[in-house]
Formats: C-alpha cells, sequence, structure tokens
C-alpha cells in the first residue's frame, strides 16, 4: 500500500521535512540556493492583504506584489468568497464542450474596457502561453506566408520554447530551441525596427514581418517605452500590415497608474494584448490574449480553423479560474485600481529619491511609475572585487551572479532587520524593486521606505559580507 500524505498531513510538515521532500522528488538544487540566499528558512501559516504570517509568529510586509500577481493583495475576501460559492453550488468545472456563462461573460467584460476593436478574447493558463498564442494567432492572420517575428533585446515574454526564444534577457547557461524567424532590435528604438522591416522583404517585395512584439514598459529591466516609440510601431505596422502585440501581463490592471500601461495613450490600440498574473486575482492561474475583430475573423473565424486556437485546449470550458478574473477585474475597475497606483506612487517615488540622494555612494538611480520602481545599487570594481574574495569565482557560471549577491543583501537586510519581503529582478542590471499590492496603505509604504533608508546606511560592504558569511557560506 503506498504511503500517501493527505491535505491535514502537508499542513503539519516541518521546514525540514518539506526541505527533504524537495531534494528528494522536486528539487535539490533549489532548495541550496533559495535556503542560502536567506529565503526558505520558514514556512507560511496563513497570508491575508499585504502581509505574510509565518508558522514562527512573524508578520511579514510583503513588497513584492507578488511579482506582478498580486495587484489585489493576498487572499482579497471578495475573491475568497466568489470561489467558495462557486464550489459550494457544484458549479460545472471543465468540460470544453458546453458553453460557459464565465467565458462568455469575460471575454465581453474585456471588450468592455480595452479601448478600439480589442473584442475577442482567448483564455490560456500562463503568460507564456498567453504569448504563444497571440504569436500563432499572428503567424495565422498572415496564412503562413510571412516568416519573421520582431522582439526588443530586453524582453521577457516566457520561459516556453516558443516565449523563450521570444525572451531576450536569457536566464539560463543552456540554449534551447525556438521559433524560427526572431528578429532583435534595440528596445524603445524605432528606427531600428523600420530598418529591420525594410531590409526583410518577399521576393514580390512584400513584408515578410508578421508580428512585432513589445513590452510597453520592461518589468524585469524598468525600462519604459516613449510614446512616441509606440504610435510609430503603430503606424508602421498599420503601413505594413504587421500584427503589433503589446505584452502587458506584468503591468495589467492598474499596476501602472492606468488600467494598461498603453491605454494613458489616446487612441493607440495594438492589435493583440497579453495578460496574465493579477488577472487570476492571486488565486488562479489564468491569461488572456484579446485580439482586434479583424485580425482575429481572418485567421480563425471560419468551420476549418475554429479549433485551431486555444478554444480546443481541455481546460477552456474552466469555470473557477473564470469566476475569479472576472471578480479581480470587477474588484480592479470598482476599487480605482489605478488611482490606487497613483496614490502609492505619490509616496513611493519621491521617498525613493530622498534616499537616493542621502545614499549617492549605494544608490545609483531610482526608475519607475505607479506601484512599479526599481532602485540600482552602485556596483563598481571595488564592491565586485570584495565579492569576488568572499565568494569563489568557480561557485556559479552566471556572470552577473556577483551583482546579484551585492543586491541580494539589500534583499537579505530588509527581510531579517525588518520584516519587509522584497526581490530583484533577474534581468538588465537586476534592481531591487518595490512593488507593492495595490491594496497597500500609505503607512505601509512609509514603513517599507524607513526600512530601505536604514538599511542603505549600513553601506554595501557591511551588507554583503554579512550576507556571504549567514548564507552563502553554506554553499561552499
Amino acid at each position: 500500500m503506498p504511503q500517501l500524505y493527505s491535505v491535514d498531513d502537508c499542513e503539519s510538515l516541518t521546514t525540514k521535512q518539506v526541505h527533504g521532500l524537495y531534494k528528494d522528488h522536486v528539487n535539490r538544487s533549489q532548495v541550496s540556493l533559495m535556503t542560502s540566499f536567506g529565503f526558505g528558512q520558514e514556512l507560511v501559516e496563513r497570508a491575508e492583504g499585504a502581509y505574510i504570517h509565518q508558522r514562527d509568529g512573524r508578520r511579514v510586509l510583503d513588497f513584492t506584489g507578488g511579482v506582478g500577481v498580486l495587484n489585489h493583495g493576498h487572499n482579497h475576501p471578495r475573491i475568497l468568497a466568489a470561489r467558495r460559492r462557486f464550489q459550494e453550488e457544484r458549479r460545472m468545472e471543465v468540460h470544453k464542450t458546453y458553453f460557459s456563462p464565465y467565458i462568455a461573460a469575460l471575454g465581453h467584460n474585456l471588450a468592455e474596457l480595452l479601448p478600439g476593436d480589442l473584442n475577442m478574447s482567448f483564455f490560456p493558463n500562463s503568460g507564456a502561453e498567453a504569448v504563444e498564442g497571440a504569436v500563432k494567432l499572428a503567424y495565422k492572420y498572415h496564412g503562413g506566408r510571412r516568416s519573421k517575428v520582431l522582439r526588443a533585446d530586453i524582453s521577457f515574454h516566457g520561459k516556453l520554447l516558443g516565449s523563450g526564444s521570444l525572451t531576450g534577457q536569457n536566464q539560463s547557461t543552456f540554449q534551447f530551441p525556438g521559433i524560427p524567424g526572431v528578429g532583435v532590435f534595440p528596445y524603445g528604438d524605432l528606427a531600428a525596427v523600420e530598418r529591420d522591416v525594410a531590409n526583410s522583404r518577399t521576393a514580390k517585395g512584400d513584408s515578410d514581418v508578421y508580428c512585432i512584439l513589445i513590452e510597453p514598459l520592461s518589468a524585469s529591466t524598468m525600462n519604459v517605452c516613449s510614446e512616441e516609440f509606440l504610435r510609430g510601431l503603430r503606424e508602421l505596422c498599420t503601413r505594413e500590415d504587421i500584427v503589433l502585440l503589446f505584452d502587458e501581463i506584468y503591468t495589467g490592471w492598474g499596476k501602472t497608474g492606468s488600467l494598461f500601461h498603453f491605454m494613458r495613450y489616446e487612441g493607440l490600440v495594438p492589435d493583440i494584448l497579453t495578460t496574465s498574473k493579477s488577472f487570476g486575482g492571486g488565486k488562479s492561474s489564468i491569461s488572456a490574449f484579446i485580439a482586434r475583430e479583424p485580425v482575429f475573423r481572418k485567421a480563425y473565424d471560419n468551420l476549418t480553423d475554429a479549433l485551431l486556437q486555444s478554444t480546443s485546449t481541455t481546460y477552456y470550458g474552466f469555470g473557477e479560474e473564470a469566476i475569479t478574473a472576472i471578480e479581480a477585474v470587477n474588484i480592479a475597475v470598482e476599487d480605482d485600481y489605478p488611482a490606487r497606483a497613483r496614490a502609492i506612487e505619490r509616496i513611493l517615488g519621491p521617498g525613493l529619491e530622498r534616499i537616493a540622494k542621502e545614499h549617492p555612494d549605494v544608490v545609483s538611480e531610482v526608475r519607475g511609475v505607479g506601484a512599479l520602481h526599481g532602485v540600482f545599487l552602485h556596483k563598481g570594481p571595488k564592491l565586485l572585487e570584495l565579492a569576488t574574495k568572499l565568494v569563489p569565482g568557480a561557485m556559479t557560471k552566471d556572470p552577473r551572479f556577483r551583482t546579484k549577491l551585492i543586491t541580494s543583501s539589500v534583499v537579505n537586510a530588509l527581510y531579517r532587520d525588518h520584516g519587509v519581503y522584497a526581490y530583484y529582478t533577474l534581468n538588465g542590471d537586476n534592481p531591487l524593486m518595490a512593488a507593492p499590492s495595490l491594496i497597500t496603505e500609505d503607512h505601509e509604504v512609509e514603513y517599507f521606505l524607513d526600512a530601505l533608508d536604514a538599511t542603505l546606511a549600513q553601506g554595501l560592504p557591511r551588507l554583503l559580507t554579512r550576507f556571504v558569511k549567514e548564507k552563502v557560506s553554506s554553499l561552499w
């Protein structure tokens, strides 16, 4: 008889037991990495709003915003109530051959909220799937007669084979295969895009580019496209009949101060938009790609091709994910999440600028908008040399490991000394992110700023030395 764990068993497992099970059945190296970088030593009892409550009784302010997932915070009561009602009323969960009132209503709501004729929605499970579905739609729109897709050099669109090949920030030392015909342009450089399009012609002189993919705001590097660049892309794509795809998986649903970042520019409409993360209200893995009606109809609106897009997936009839997204969207609109992000920015932006001025030897730059800011730390030769001395060079193949180590020392001190949970991006210059949930209160933003100020006052060399001695030394 197999010895299986029950749900009750899971809730009584100790940290040591969980680590052991991860090592045996999930990923041994993940345990070594995460525990050495200051996390993973405690288990969570519950989470509510902006706080994580650990089993040891400690309450931690979560300033990560779930890396884009938790605009609504942890366990929003309205979302919990909607899911509970769905379950208690025994609503049907999965069957793709029945039409779903939840999918129908969710598609309607997106069409109501988005500009122009972004009317046709499709609902995969993850952001990476949404990107791949959107690119697939763009390719089908041209009937396979075009062979090239363009993406930015600092893009991040996922880690699947297809979305990974559309991602410019390589987080892996191993090269996987990807979709063919991917061209790369410098982020925000319209002239470079125009050159790539001009140089990509068929024998008949037609454009060979079927899609241009861009993040209007790159949350993994804290770079922002200018309005001029985005409008220039729109004009170019209209002129060349190229599908313009905006990836707002992270920045959607109010994070930067508008419902979607691109919507701050009146009249600007992509051909396809992707969303995920907070679209699921922090409780459901659901994504969407929303297409302009002419693009969809040309690609899929016929009996032969109607099942080529994501309505043919096994879980497309899902109910609980859809009702979660419906409630999450309604909350974001009714509670005016864009306004909440702007209110957070009025405290967070000036506060971070003040900290940068008070610690010029530690902070090189602060960039951000709404409830999404990056703090870039100085990583000069002397500090990198210190990191080299503290950690053997053979410890990792990642050329940016020392940079990540320095930022991790600040993240660790915030967590250990002040009960603030923060993170840094794995891309670009690895900034420390201040990206709170949109339910975060003013006094909680102020607490984060005070904690960061006190932490940086210690100086990066001291923080780095302490961090390596306490955490990373266990790796060697």
